[in-house]
Order: C-alpha cells, then structure tokens, then sequence
C-alpha cells in the first residue's frame, strides 16, 4: 500500500527526469498529495500559478504516473496551501471577455509600470514557455531565484509585457516594495541629467534603496561608458543585498557589442531566457485574447488565416489584427475570408525591407499635409506637434534610430523630448482604435511607397 508521500516522491522522481531543472524546481517545489475524495487525488500547490500550470500543462503526465502506481486513481485536485490553510483569495488565472482601454492611471507613476501588463493575458507557447517560468518564479521570490534575470529575443516578441508582468505582480503582492521599471533610454537620460546637475550620488542612492530594478533594452547602454559604470556599481550594490535585477535585450549578453567584461559576466551570473517566434497554435492563442479583449468576433476561418500567414512577431500579428478590425467598424460587418485575404495583402505579399528615416519623414509630412520644414522647426502649434510626435515614434520604431539621432534629425531636439513623444505616441496606440488606425496606414504608405498628393 502506497502512502501519499510515496505516491507523491514517484511522480517528482518522474518529472524531474523529463523537465529542465528551473522547470521543475518553478512547477514542483512545494507540492505534495495531502489527501482523496473517492478515486480523485488532492494536491497542494504554492500558488495560483503553479495550480494553473500544473491543471493545463503536466495533469495528464501526473495522473498517468500516479496511475501507475494506484489503477484506481481516476483524477486529480490541484488546490492553493492545504485544506486547513486555504487562502481566501486565489489568483484568477481566466482570460477576461474584455479588458479596460489604457488610460493614464494605467501607469503606476511611483514604479512607471504599466498595470495591464499582467501574466493572465501573456499567452505561454512553446516559444517563451522557460522565459515566462522564470519571471513568475522571480515574482514570488524576488532576489531569491534567479538574480539576475536576463532575457532576451527579438523586437514584438513580449519581452515587455513579461518584464511588466512581474513587477505588477511584486507589486501588488506587497505595495512596500520599492520598484522601478525604465527602458534603457530613460536611465541613460536620468544618468546625463544626475550628471549636469551635479546630482550622481543622489540618483545611485534612489537606485540602491530598491528592491527590484528592472531594465528594459540593457543593450542600449552599450558604448555609452559613464552610464555602464554607474550601472555596474548600482548593479553589484543591489546584488550584494539580495535585491532584484531584471533586464530585457534583443540579444544575448555575449552578442551585445561595447559592453564592458564586466557587466556581462555579470549578466551571464544568472538566469538567461530567450523568446522567440510564436508558433501557430501560440499565433491563434494570441489573436483569440486580443480579439476578446476588443469584444468582437469572427469566423475561426479568418483568426486562423491571420495565425497561420502573419509568423514575424506579435506586433505585426496585432498590426494585423487591427486592419481588419478597422474594416469592420467602418463598414458595420464581418469581413470574407477573400477580403481579409486582400486586406493583409501588405503583410503576406511585401517582402520585408528595412526604411530609412528619409522615406518616414517624408511620409508623415505628406499624410498630414504638411512640409517636411515644419517637423523640424521649433512651431508649438497643434497641427505640427502631434506629427512631429507620432515621427519620432515611428522613427524609433520603424528604423530603430537612437532617441538621440531621432532629436538631431528633428531640429536638434534633446533626447528626453523625443522619449516623451514615442512613450506618449505608444501609450496611445496602446489605448486609442482611432490612433491604431491612423498609424496602420502612415505605416502602409511606408512600405508600400504611397504619395499622398
């Protein structure tokens, strides 16, 4: 006769030889079997987590080992502590029918993270399934897991809302925390303007006292030296504490050009993740979300057409998404298969090809029926600005331009102005159809070499 216990060692023996270890020790630790109803099996879990994890992902596997060693088993129960000890509140783990359109308040101003970036609507696939394990393993033990945690892949993958998603989650599990999130442009900015103020120890002092620094783009600070040294001694004083860093790149430490030896052995002391492309059943998982969350619908013919053709990125598969949703509200009705077919045309037949800041000056000027001179002078007037603000973003976002070369070429702008302009343009974006729209079709007129005259 098999105690829990037994039961319970056999099943980890099992799944510890077939999952990599930072798998196991995220999904196992902390497990056990602490009773029955009938033929079904109680487990208890650590957290939300892990019980959604554990009932979508391993339950087969788990009960067919446990049916190896007891035939009656016919299910399992995964619950949150232990009977006696449940908490009164579980984590959710459902996708809502549809969530709040960004606003303002969406941004915590004391950790600059954005609320909805949360782990209930980052869709795990095969393609980020480690990187996704090891941020939810850090926000419930920050500093205490993996330190640093460094992950990285390419552009519209999810490296942020990942990065987001735990600090939200710290966040909100304990509102002392003190916690920063900044994409590397800000904390070079922060660092010049510490600097010309003569504020340095200031600055470091802020960054010390937290307890979960987060830093998106790391490979940005690459050549730029006083800012990797004021990194590196805020890095090492943060680690000497058991405090959390977290950082994102488009590359891995080893493949980040003028970066100092010594911030990437730093670096590579930890846990690296990468997130690559989608597959298809993470593709049509995705567009299901977002379309739940816009509270529309269509045909399964269509969301699988889109999954199965639009294979770049999550941005683009959003991107297209959008176009079609657009049509939709326009002309009050679903779309055909052969007229999304037509629609996404931009996206299935253009061959990819890198713009230049030339053609997106050029096109932003025309879309709003503007000259060129006027981005680049010193005007204040509406008309002016607001292009002027949506080219800065899609030069950053469109030709990767540096904040810096996007301020030269705009008049001579300080960098902290063009920062301001492509967070305010992508916050936007986020929140606003009529600003998703508008930025589809400048971004068609892009790449297809439209003229607006």
């Amino acid at each position: 006769m098999y105690t829990n216990k037994d039961l319970w060692d056999s099943v980890l023996n099992e799944m510890e030889l077939s999952l990599s270890r930072a798998n196991f020790t995220t999904w196992f630790k902390n497990t056990s079997i602490i009773s029955s109803e009938g033929e079904t099996i109680i487990i208890s879990v650590p957290n939300g987590f892990a019980k959604e994890w554990l009932e979508t992902k391993f339950n087969k596997k788990i009960l067919e080992s446990l049916r190896n060693q007891a035939s009656d088993i016919r299910g399992v129960k995964y619950v949150i502590g232990s009977p006696s000890k449940l908490p009164k509140r579980e984590i959710p783990i459902e996708i809502p029918d549809r969530i709040s359109e960004e606003r303002d308040e969406d941004i915590n101003q004391t950790t600059s993270l954005n609320k909805r970036y949360v782990f209930d609507t980052f869709v795990v696939g095969s393609n980020n399934e480690l990187a996704c394990a090891a941020a939810q393993a850090v926000s419930q033990n920050p500093g205490k897991m993996y330190n640093p945690l460094f992950i990285y892949g390419g552009v519209g993958l999810g490296k942020t809302h990942l990065l987001q998603a735990t600090g939200n989650y710290v966040h909100n599990e304990n509102s002392k925390k003190r916690i920063k999130y900044l994409p590397s442009e800000r904390l070079t900015a922060e660092i010049v303007e510490a600097i010309r103020d003569k504020t340095i120890e200031n600055l470091k002092k802020r960054y010390v006292e937290l307890d979960l620094l987060i830093v998106d783009d790391i490979q940005y600070i690459a050549g730029k030296e006083k800012t990797q040294d004021i990194f590196f001694a805020t890095f090492n004083e943060l680690y000497g504490r058991n405090k959390q860093i977290i950082l994102s790149s488009d590359r891995p430490p080893k493949a980040i050009p003028a970066l100092t030896e010594r911030l990437r052995s730093r670096f590579e002391g930890g846990m690296i993740a990468d997130i690559g492309m989608p597959d298809f059943e993470t593709r049509l998982a995705i567009i299901n979300l977002k379309t739940k969350e816009k509270g529309v619908e269509f045909p399964e013919e269509v969301l699988t057409f889109i999954a199965s053709n639009i294979q770049k990125n999550i941005r683009e598969l959003e991107g297209a998404l959008n176009r079609i949703i657009a049509v939709a509200q326009i002309y009050n009705r679903v779309p055909e298969l052969k007229e999304v077919k037509k629609l996404l045309n931009t996206y299935l037949s253009a061959p990819f090809r890198k713009t230049t800041p030339q053609i997106i000056i050029k096109t932003v000027a025309d879309f709003y029926g503007i000259p060129q001179t006027d981005l680049v002078k010193r005007s204040r007037k509406k008309e002016i600005v607001r292009p002027r603000q949506i080219c800065m973003y899609l030069l950053r976002e469109e030709s990767r331009s540096s904040f810096p070369e996007i301020g030269q070429k705009l008049g001579g702008r300080d960098h902290s102005t063009v920062i301001h302009a492509y967070e305010k343009i992508n916050r936007e974006e986020q929140e606003q159809e009529s600003m998703k729209q508008e930025l589809t079709m400048i971004r068609e007129r892009i790449y297809q070499g439209f003229d607006n005259k």
